[in-house]
């Protein structure tokens, strides 16, 4: 990595506010408990901390402290109490910056795909879900079985490529409780947030949205469209019923467009069949968005 961004992550993470007391003992350093934390991330054994202070004790030098420059390993107990006061968003604005960083110097070029643009794809994930543990910020969930399932839920874009296995994060969105609001957030609504927080800063770099079936929404596309980004989303025959009779009445007449590619997966030569079809609209109402159809379909050859 740059080591101009390894000194703007230093620097940063330095600068992190410390909610303890002045009295309080200070004996571990807030960007040390970062980069431990942060150092778990780069080996697959769950007991790192662990072995880094074992290492330390028994030949006075460790992992963490050559590679991340970690003055002292906190424990983990320790960890989560210097950095659960510290609010995400601290670290968004860096997490910005180095993917700017990235772009700037080139290092994204291998991300540019179709229509010469980056893909960032949006899904929600869960950093946390219980039906007993829960707190002020929890959104609630009701089960088929009438239990509440407590949860954190957040949207994580991240810029992704085909035949890249590593991918870039972009700032989060989190799926959060909202005062003097009576309909409960979700995944989309954070997601158009993302977009209002996010969409002139990365909108400039040429973008294509991608998305499951929850985001092929009319709203959503439309504000897709409004940050200047393109959109690839997935779209259901149950959840877009008219788009897919508009397919079906162009397949009966022969007009659908037909792609054939073949391929050797290492095992099996596949066909891969494309069919598609322009401008079609993506709801029934004068004002819907045209767009693109394509279905893909695979068989053995």
């Amino acid at each position: 990595m740059d080591l101009e961004i390894i000194d703007l992550i230093r620097r940063t993470f330095e600068d992190l506010p410390d909610s303890r007391k002045p009295g309080n003992n200070r004996k571990y350093r807030i960007e040390d408990a970062v980069l431990s934390a942060l150092s778990v991330f780069f080996t697959q054994s769950p007991s790192f901390l662990d072995y880094q202070r074992r290492m330390d004790k028994f030949h006075n030098r460790n992992n963490a402290q050559s590679i991340f420059g970690v003055h002292q390993i906190p424990s983990t107990s320790q960890i989560g109490n210097l950095l659960d006061p510290i609010a995400p968003g601290t670290l968004y604005p860096v997490l910005a910056e180095v993917g700017g960083r990235l772009y700037t110097q080139g290092c994204l070029k291998p991300f540019v795909s179709v229509g010469v643009t980056l893909l960032v794809a949006l899904d929600g994930t869960d950093s946390f879900s219980s039906e007993k543990i829960s707190c002020p910020c929890c959104t609630q969930q009701t089960l088929k079985n009438g239990q509440i399932l407590y949860r954190h839920t957040r949207v994580t874009p991240v810029i992704v490529a085909p035949g890249q296995s590593q991918v870039v994060p972009l700032p989060p969105e989190f799926v959060r409780v909202q005062d003097g609001v009576d309909k409960q957030d979700c995944e989309l609504a954070a997601a158009k947030r993302w977009l209002t927080k996010w969409g002139a800063h990365y909108a400039p770099r040429g973008i294509t949205v991608l998305g499951d079936d929850l985001y092929c929404h009319h709203p959503f596309c439309e504000a897709v469209r409004a940050q200047h980004m393109d959109f690839l989303f997935v779209c259901k025959p149950d959840s877009h019923v008219l788009l897919f009779e508009w397919l079906d009445d162009f397949t009966r007449t022969g007009e659908i467009q037909t792609l054939e590619k073949s391929r050797w997966n290492g095992k099996q030569r596949m066909t891969e069949r494309y069919r598609y079809f322009n401008q079609v609209p993506l709801r029934n109402s004068d004002d819907a968005l045209m767009v693109n159809k394509r279905a893909k379909i695979f068989r053995e050859s």
